[in-house]
């Protein structure tokens, strides 16, 4: 599948997109983890679970809206990490 990095998650990844295959929304995001290292696993990851302050579509949906970490993930999708945005 097509991942696609933004903002402060693209920094810490080093890169715009990437290539992946994962079973769930949780078990990229822990592959992505030990493939860009500990300040990448910080942003996405707190305690084993997804981040509070990351975002993750799939295929445009907010997961959320789906099965959150669970989400099933398939060859063809599309998924976008953002970090979480604040402001006043």
């Amino acid at each position: 599948m097509k991942v696609l990095f933004f903002a402060t998650i693209r920094d810490l990844a080093g890169r715009k997109e990437d290539q992946a295959s994962a079973g769930t929304v949780r078990e990229l995001l822990s592959l992505l983890s030990d493939r860009y290292g500990p300040a990448f696993r910080r942003a996405v990851l707190e305690g084993g679970a997804m981040s509070p302050n990351v975002i993750v579509l799939v295929n445009g949906h907010h997961v959320a809206h789906l099965k959150g970490e669970d989400t099933p993930l398939q060859e063809g999708d599309q998924v976008s990490i953002f970090p979480v945005i604040g402001g006043g």
